[in-house]
Order: C-alpha cells, then structure tokens, then sequence
C-alpha cells in the first residue's frame, strides 16, 4: 500500500497538490517533494524556496522583533517634531487614532497576505506572485527595491536618533557642551557596528536579546507614561495639565491649511509605526509562520497604536511651549521637553531609558533588514548577490546581508554633514518607501487577484477586500502629503525644503531605468532553489496526485515512476 493509501485509509488529512495553502511562484503542475519535511518546511518549498534558516523563533520572540523594531518611546522622541511641530496637540492625539485605523487596515492586509506566502521575501514575493500575467518581474522588482530602501535606512535614522539623544543628554549634565557633528557620526557608526556584530550572531541568540528588548520597551513604555504627570512642575506661567480644549485643537505650525497640517503630522505615526512588517520577513525562521507571523504582525500594530496613542496624550496634556521644545540648543525636541516640564535627574532618568529602548529598536531594524536583503540576494535582484546570500556555517544566519546592510548605512550617515534637513530625509524616505511597498501588492490583491491568491490559516474572510481598499486609499493620500515642506512660497527655502521626493525619487529613478535597459533581460523574479518535479499524474482510488522527480534528471522520471520509488508528497498540517 502506497504511502497516501495508508494516510487515506487511517483517516490522516492529506495533502492536495491541486489545493495548495500557499500562492506561489512554482508553475502549475510543478509538485517539490515534501518527503521527510515539517510542515512549516513543506509550505516553504511549496512556495519555492529551501529551508536554510533554523526555525527558533515563536510567536512571542517573533512580536518581540516587531516590537522592537517598532521602538514606541525611542521612535517618539524620534519623530516629536513632526506629531507636534506640524498641528500642536490635536494632531498628536485625535490626529493619531485616525491614522493609527487607516495603519490598522494596512498591517491587516499585510498579515493575510504573510499567512498565505510566509517568506522573508515578504511583500517583494507577493507582488511577483500576484502580479497581472507578464507583469511580475516588473513590479517585484519595484517593490523589492522599494522595500530594500525601507530597510538599509532605517538602522541608520533610528542609531542617529538614538546618538542624538545621547549626545543631548551629555548637554544636559554640560550645558557649555555642544556636539558637532563629527562626534555625531563617529557615535552612530560606533552603534551601527554594535548592531551588526548582535546581528550576526546565531538565531536563538538574537531571539532571546530581542526578548529582552522588546520586554524592557513594553516596561520602559508604562513607567514614562505614569512618571511624567507624576513628575510634571508646572509654574505661574503654565498649569501642570492644560485643559481638553486647547489640548484637542489644531496648532498649525505650517503655512498650509489646518487640513493638510494635520495629514503632514500623520508622518509620526507612519515613521513610528513602520515596523509591523518585520515578522513577514522573519517567517522563514519562525515555528508555525503561516499564523504565528501573521498574528505577530497584528498585534504589533495593535498593541502599538494603542501605547504610542497614551503616550501622545500625555505630553500633549503637558507640554508647555511647544516653540521652545522645537527651537531648543539641545537639538533634541523629545530631550527639551523632558527638561522643560520635570526637573533635571528625573528627565535624565526618562531620557535615559529612552535612550536604552532605542539601542534595542536599532538592533531590531538591523536583523530584519538583513533578513529581506538576504531573500532579495537570493533572487540575485543586487550585485554581489552570490556573496551576500551566503548563510554563514557556524551561525546559521545571513551574516554577510548584515555586514553589506551595515556598510551602506555607515555610507548614508555622511548626510550628518549635509546639515539636518538632509540627514532628516532619511526619516521621510522610510515612511514613502514603506508605503509604496506596502501599497503594490495589497493594491494588486483587492483589485486584479482574480484566483491567482490562495488563503492561508489566517484570512479577513469578507472584509478583505474592504479592509484592503481603505488601506490603498490612505496610502495614495498620505504618498504626496509625505512630500509637503512644511512653509511655501517666500518662506521655502532650500534648508526648509522637503527633500523627500528628490532622495526617493533620484534612487528609484535609476532602478527603473536599470529595469528598462538591462534588468528585464534577466531578472524574472522570485528564482525557486529547491529540486522540484515535473510530474505525471496518476490517480489512487479516486485521488489524484503527483509522482516527483528531480527536475535535473528528467529523462529517468518514467523509469522512476514504473519502479514505484518516486516519493508521495508529505501532508501540510
């Protein structure tokens, strides 16, 4: 009795070759051989890719990376000029929910999108996938690239904010010191390689560290928001609390209308909350992926918009001078507040702990860019892929993708010296890249599907399609607005120009040519590295299934198949 007789006979679910549980990149009728795999093994070569990774990450370590990498408090005081410098405090509080629901739908689409095709690929292999016939190797191509500039920024932006608040807090001890420049890039590519090393070290390992981290953020998180109204002064001039009325009104701080002010502040969250998309791109070493990812994914933006919305009330209900906060010597706004509403060693210690969640968010951003540079090396999509894909021996992690992902970042920190509003750039080009990322293959799912996408476990079932439509229809809003100085006419200046545009732009004009003039010839998309069957099929009692062979020994697949050694596929549980 053959192999799926016996699965058949003892009532064991089987596994359907003509109903597989993942959208992939193989060509109908290619069946991989699932001899001897896991399930989460099976899934991965049925989307076309070898198991190369350990499989060590849960559902917690895997939210713990997110979470990490999502950074609340660090990637507050990150982003604070933008929330309240753009509409006061009413675009940092009722600003931040209408967002944070538009987010919400995005990493709800997202998240059906990694359960049906977990891989670190992540939404690059969606696209190709899901992408109209002829047309996928164009738009992963775009979207990998996209995604690639999301991620080799983001270390850089978060270990410059993370040096920012470093240096702040030496000014604070010193007000006579003021850091320069030099002293502010040495720091972060001192950090930088801090977190490359963490990074390449063995999958347990990093796992564990971002345990920690991400538990001290989620802790760090609730003692900032109790201590600050614990902590607040208040004086003659201004109450410890200002009243609801002043704190849920717009304060334009743009030459724009209060409208397009309070949609440009939406870059705090946006930048903020960025990070969701890190557990797709871990799914390849992560237990059980196709629902642990995905409900990795949302609870990270779950749990996240709903901490950082504390947060932002908090300081809106306490902030006293938002000029003063923005236009301080310190340099940091997120350091000139503290200091502005609390006394000194209790700012300090905030400041403190913000500084040690950063470090750890850093480290966050770091792995999952390396994950998603290895899956596109993988594809040969960049020069030098045939070294950057290599997985280290000892390690078992993509160490060179680490150290290459390194070396750019290190290269792009050299905007220091180009003065804020160029190293600032790099803030607002991970929000539109991440958009333009996210937005190609949720646009393609609701829209042009057709039956080209199968389900995973975890689905929206009759709210897909809606949840995905309003997520498209913020992220084609938010794209120009992301692009918005924030003065015009007599005002805009070169140094108040919004360089966003130019920094995306420039880069993603050139990987478009690149496609038009060499890449076509050779860039096909996602390229399957498992030893998959052009099989025959056969039926057994009623079932039809696939009898496999190796696809580089095709002339011996009949004789395999009259000798009855050709393996039966292995069921997806």
């Amino acid at each position: 009795m053959s192999l799926l007789q016996e699965r058949k006979a003892s009532g064991t679910p089987q596994y359907d070759p003509r109903k597989p549980s993942v959208t992939s990149i193989l060509p109908n009728g290619d069946i991989p051989n699932f001899e001897g795999l896991t399930a989460d093994e099976a899934a991965l070569v049925a989307l076309g890719y070898k198991q190369e990774f350990k499989r060590e990450f849960s559902l917690w370590t895997t939210f713990c990376v997110s979470f990490a990498v999502l950074g609340l408090l660090p990637s507050f005081a990150s982003t604070l000029y933008y929330g309240m410098g753009y509409a006061g405090p009413g675009g940092m509080v009722w600003g931040w929910l209408i967002s944070w629901f538009f987010i919400q739908c995005v990493a709800m689409s997202m998240a059906e999108l990694c359960s049906s095709m977990p891989t670190s690929g992540g939404l690059y292999y969606a696209a190709a996938v899901l992408a109209p016939p002829g047309y996928g190797p164009f738009v992963a191509w775009i979207t990998g690239w996209s995604n690639w500039m999301v991620q080799v920024t983001g270390a850089p932006s978060v270990d410059y904010a993370l040096s920012a608040m470093i240096l702040a807090a030496a000014s604070i001890t010193h007000p006579s010191y003021v850091p320069t420049d030099y002293q502010t890039f040495l720091l972060t590519v001192f950090v930088m390689c801090i977190h490359g090393c963490i990074s390449s070290m063995p999958t347990l390992w990093i796992a564990r560290f971002n345990s920690v981290g991400s538990t001290l953020n989620i802790i760090a998180l609730l003692v900032v928001i109790i201590m600050i109204p614990a902590s607040v002064t208040g004086s003659d001039t201004h109450p410890k609390f200002f009243p609801s009325k002043e704190v849920w009104s717009v304060q334009n701080g743009t030459d724009w209308p209060d409208g397009i002010a309070v949609l440009m502040s939406f870059i705090a969250i946006i930048w903020t909350m960025s990070g969701y998309d890190a557990p797709f791109h871990l799914s390849e070493e992560c237990s059980n992926a196709a629902i642990a990812a995905p409900r990795a994914i949302v609870l990270t933006s779950g749990i996240g918009g709903l901490a950082g919305w504390a947060l932002q009330l908090v300081v809106a209900y306490t902030v006293a001078d938002i000029p003063a906060v923005l236009e301080s010597d310190l340099g940091q706004p997120w350091a000139s507040y503290l200091v502005q509403v609390m006394g000194q060693k209790t700012a300090l210690a905030i400041l403190s702990l913000t500084i040690m969640c950063g470090f750890f968010m850093g480290q966050g951003c770091m792995v999952a860019a390396s994950r998603v540079t290895f899956a596109y090396a993988r594809d040969d999509c960049f020069p030098f892929s045939s070294w950057i894909k290599q997985v280290n021996m000892h390690t078992f992690t993509p160490v060179n993708a680490v150290w290459f992902n390194t070396v750019i970042g290190c290269a792009l920190l050299l905007l220091i010296f180009g003065g804020s509003v160029a190293i600032g750039a790099i803030f607002s080009v991970g929000a539109i890249a991440a958009f333009v990322a996210f937005t190609i293959p949720i646009f393609i799912r609701v829209f042009f599907v057709g039956d080209r996408f199968r389900r995973g476990p975890w689905h929206l079932g009759k709210f897909s399609k809606p949840i995905g439509s309003m997520a498209c229809a913020f992220i084609l809003v938010m794209m120009p607005i992301l692009c918005f100085p924030s003065v015009r006419g007599n005002n805009l200046t070169a140094e108040l120009m919004n360089w966003t545009i130019v920094v995306y732009g420039v880069p993603m004009f050139f990987v478009i040519v690149w496609w038009f003039v060499s890449a076509h010839k050779w860039f096909k998309g996602p390229k399957v590295n498992v030893e998959h069957a052009i099989h025959e099929r056969e039926v057994v009692e009623g079932i039809e299934h696939s009898s496999t062979s190796d696809d580089h020994s095709i002339p011996d697949k009949k004789a395999d198949l009259a000798s009855g050694s050709a393996p039966a596929p292995m069921e997806l549980r």
